[in-house]
């Protein structure tokens, strides 16, 4: 098995000669093979099992779950054994009808109440809500069912690992770690680099596989000598402008113009105003204008603003002007994206942008708290951010 790692091969071999528990989870560190592995698995399991039987592959979201999994199983099995359609939420696999679902909220659960399933295959089972994972393990009631899924580690207080990893001897749960290492497939040039690129309570998770807690800075890898800018780039990509709106709280307003073929945005200049330091609150008709001088004679393609702020919101549709697009608004997802993004040197800053650069430097997890939770201060223009990596450059950065 020459396209297996070392390690790969020991698990599926140990998994096919009755290795296998009603829970099969891999944890462990990005790049280590454990997702192309665990699909390996879940294809040679299924194969095996009844074709009337009912079967189902999950994600966070449907997107996530064709990004991660579909279309690299497509690939193992080929077009003529494996087929999808995402807008009917239905697979084929060797025959066996396949149900496709997102767990991307608790509503979720009541999409799978009622099902009885012999098959289950999760992607990033830490990112699913709690009551959609304990749902389906009841749906998993057949004779023989297994749950098949791969996640990487969070908060040593994620309920994943409290009720279900750190019982593993007391369920029929089997746990496996993969880290990078254990991928011989990947260049050592790129291991290397990776390692670097992450740091913090992020190389801990995501290199070493640790459930560690978060804590001191959310963006130790902001670099000034790496991120900031002081010249602009030529004019041209598209132009976005981002908002985190505040009334007394500070109002964050951020110009960004991206790059697509070079996967790079560079955000050009700021508006931040801080109603309880300046002692004044500014209205919903002066934030606009102040939107307007942001924007200048550029020709902006959408605004994108958090949810939460109707009253600019519709103060900004009032004037005609500027497409509005509501924030992608999710803490822990945007905040990986945005390390992320700053790892890879795809996110620049111009050195006018104080007060965005003077957040990265105080933006800090609460120690406190149980599960990964950010101090709410010093962070309008973190959030607005925030917003714009998590709305516009996840849908087209690679």
């Amino acid at each position: 098995m020459q396209w297996l790692s070392e390690k790969q091969c020991r698990f599926l071999l140990s998994s096919l000669c009755g290795g296998m528990g009603r829970l099969n989870i891999l944890e462990g560190s990005v790049r280590s093979g454990k997702t192309f592995i665990s699909l390996v698995l879940w294809a040679l399991w299924i194969s095996q099992m009844p074709r009337d039987g009912q079967y189902m592959m999950c994600g966070k979201t449907m997107e996530s779950l064709k990004r991660n999994c579909l279309s690299l199983l497509e690939a193992l099995a080929g077009s003529k054994y494996f087929t999808y359609s995402l807008s009917s939420k239905e697979a084929r696999l060797f025959g066996r009808k396949i149900y496709l679902e997102g767990a991307s909220d608790v509503r979720s659960e009541e999409k799978i109440r009622g099902m009885t399933l012999f098959g289950a295959y999760c992607d990033e089972i830490t990112l699913f809500p709690q009551g959609f994972f304990a749902m389906l393990l009841s749906r998993l009631s057949k004779r023989g069912a297994k749950l098949i899924g791969t996640t990487n580690p969070d908060s040593p207080e994620h309920w994943l690992k409290k009720k279900y990893l750190d019982r593993k001897d007391e369920l029929d749960l089997r746990v496996e770690k993969f880290l990078i290492d254990d991928n011989s497939f990947l260049s050592p040039d790129f291991v290397e680099n990776l390692k670097k690129e992450y740091t913090g309570v992020f190389y801990e998770r995501f290199i070493c596989g640790a459930w560690v807690n978060a804590e001191g800075l959310v963006y130790p890898n902001f670099e000034p000598s790496r991120h900031i800018i002081s010249e602009f780039p030529p004019d041209g990509g598209d132009y976005y402008i981002s908002i985190d709106y505040g009334t007394l709280n500070p109002c964050s307003m951020g110009l960004w113009q991206v790059d697509w073929e070079k996967e790079r945005a560079v955000r050009l200049r700021e508006f931040y105003y801080d109603g309880r330091r300046e002692r004044r609150q500014m209205t919903d008709e002066e934030y606009y204008d102040a939107l307007e001088r942001l924007a200048g004679d550029l020709p902006i393609r959408q605004v994108i603003i958090d949810p939460s702020a109707a009253s600019f919101i519709a103060c900004i549709k009032r004037a005609g002007r500027f497409a509005v697009k509501k924030a992608d608004n999710k803490v822990l997802d945007g905040i990986r994206l945005v390390f992320s993004y700053l790892a890879q040197g795809k996110l620049l800053f111009s050195d006018t942008c104080r007060g965005c650069i003077s957040e990265f430097r105080s933006y800090v997890w609460d120690e406190e708290a149980e599960d990964d939770t950010v101090v709410k201060a010093n962070d309008h223009a973190m959030d607005d951010v925030r917003y714009f990596c998590n709305t516009i450059l996840r849908r087209r950065f690679r």
